[in-house]
């Protein structure tokens, strides 16, 4: 019998190794060359690979790691050296993927055993079980139910503190005298430098190599961790939907890409925040937050993308079809917020959740971006992005183009940037403008949106008092708004806005 350890198997307790007589990695090439994948992302995945490999290995496990172009290769390969061999493997949650590995591996004489993906805290069936209850996907009734049955922030069966969440609480934006706590660097060894020098002469990607120093080991990231709940979480919560001019990481974890990978597990991470709470080390409200991430959406996010395939990512139920403008690939842009987004994906293959819903998606929702298009660019452009989290999230709570799970569209006009940033100050658009040439482009594509699509948004959702204010316009600011939305579009497909 062989563990298949696919590239994001990476923990070293996977409990697909118990018992394990081999184990077999497959560096399969094949995919890189589709999409040009941030070259960030892809050494990651690789470095973090070939020191897992090393690392079982010097635990005593007999690792085959296999190089080759496809699955389908490496596979020849290995049942030509193991006829008919048992393959054990944690089920990927990507839609597809397990029929069409199994299919692989029969055609090649072996057998392919399925066991539950323990990177998560909820299991399927436990999931299926609370959905039975319920009308619909909502978040914050599984959130609720996750926490009590993993008996997670809880006094009894009530929330410490006597709250579920403290969202009110976590949407402050810091001082001008407020310094973000330091960001870990991870400085490539020998063979991160080799796979990183690997990749930029190997494929075509898109942002930057250079500046690399994302957790590759276990190790890596369990001192990650360490540093986030000792120096970042206590300042994560009150901030965490704050946006700074030269900023990237602010006070968030940076923990998502190690998740995902397997170098961490979800229940050791909540574990180490809730263990800061109880020694007064972290405040409740950075806490919570942080806790509703991991335990909460993520897991959501998993349920809700396996519940809903292929569904999910078929259409758009508001019909977009523009491509996205030259400025989400590098052209550059003078919206200040937009331009420090992009730029902070560019160089380091990630952005924060804010950045990512209200910068990024929400100004591609505006816009009339086909949704599925803004998915590509999230799936290859992020460190931390694999299908199953990039597509429920894209396509449900960034652009709507679902309402498998989301009562509304996440779209705001400028006043939420400048609210919830510094970025509206130093930017040349006028942020209280809407119409002119000066005026901030969120401003008339948000009222043009909320029009073009008033057939299907008024009376969804908490939308009830934006119509209002649609229904105060007159004749003339709404031709001024056509003619600015027009002129947005014009120059934003040009390169120039």
């Amino acid at each position: 019998m062989t563990v298949w350890l696919l590239g994001d198997h990476l923990h070293p307790s996977h409990h697909v190794l118990d018992g394990a007589d081999r184990v077999l990695m497959v560096e399969a090439t094949d995919f890189a060359g589709r999409r040009p994948y941030h070259p960030q992302k892809l050494g990651l995945v690789f470095a973090a690979m070939r020191h897992a490999r090393d690392a079982r290995r010097e635990a005593g496990y007999d690792v085959e790691y296999r190089r080759a172009d496809t699955f389908g290769d490496a596979l020849d390969a290995h049942f030509e050296a193991h006829p008919g061999d048992d393959l054990r493997l944690m089920r990927p949650p990507t839609h597809g993927a397990a029929a069409r590995l199994r299919d692989l591996v029969e055609s090649r004489g072996g057998s392919l055993t399925l066991v539950e993906d323990d990177r998560f805290r909820c299991p399927p069936d436990a999931f299926d079980e609370w959905d039975s209850a319920e009308d619909e996907f909502r978040h914050e009734n599984f959130y609720r139910w996750m926490r009590r049955r993993d008996d997670v922030l809880l006094d009894g069966d009530d929330p410490v503190g006597g709250q579920w969440n403290y969202d009110e609480s976590n949407r402050e934006t810091p001082p001008a005298d407020w310094s973000p706590p330091p960001v870990p660097r991870y400085d490539p060894d020998d063979l991160t430098r080799d796979t990183l020098g690997w990749v930029a002469e190997t494929f075509d990607t898109w942002g930057e190599i250079g500046g690399f120093a994302w957790p590759v080991t276990r190790e890596e990231a369990l001192d990650a961790l360490d540093h986030f709940v000792t120096h970042r979480l206590p300042n994560f919560g009150p901030y965490q939907d704050a946006m700074v001019g030269g900023e990237w990481a602010l006070a968030h974890s940076l923990l998502s890409a190690s998740l995902n990978l397997g170098l961490l597990r979800p229940g050791e991470v909540v574990d180490a925040a809730v263990e800061a709470w109880e020694r007064d080390a972290a405040p409740i409200e950075s806490v919570e937050g942080f806790v509703r991430q991991v335990l909460g959406w993520r897991e959501f996010m998993r349920h809700v993308y396996r519940r809903t395939m292929p569904d999910l990512t078929d259409g758009d139920v508001l019909d977009r079809s523009r491509s996205l403008p030259p400025l989400y690939y590098g052209e550059g842009t003078q919206m200040r917020c937009l331009d420090e987004a992009v730029s902070h994906v560019y160089e380091r293959g990630y952005a924060h959740h804010i950045e990512r819903l209200m910068v990024l998606s929400n100004f591609a929702t505006l816009y009339g971006a086909d949704p599925h298009e803004l998915t590509e660019w999230f799936q290859f452009g992020f460190v931390d992005a694999y299908h199953w989290v990039t597509a429920p999230n894209v396509l449900g709570m960034g652009t709507f183009a679902t309402d498998a799970f989301t009562s509304k569209p996440y779209v705001s006009s400028g006043n939420y940037i400048d609210r919830m940033s510094d970025h509206c100050d130093a930017c040349p658009y006028d942020v209280d403008a809407t119409t002119g040439d000066d005026a901030c482009p969120f401003n008339a594509l948000y009222w043009a949106f909320l029009n073009d699509h008033e057939s299907t948004l008024r009376g969804t959702g908490r939308m009830g008092l934006m119509y209002s204010h649609v229904d105060d316009k007159s004749a003339d600011e709404w031709a001024a708004i056509r003619e600015r939305v027009a002129r947005i579009r014009e120059r934003a497909a040009a390169g120039t806005l």
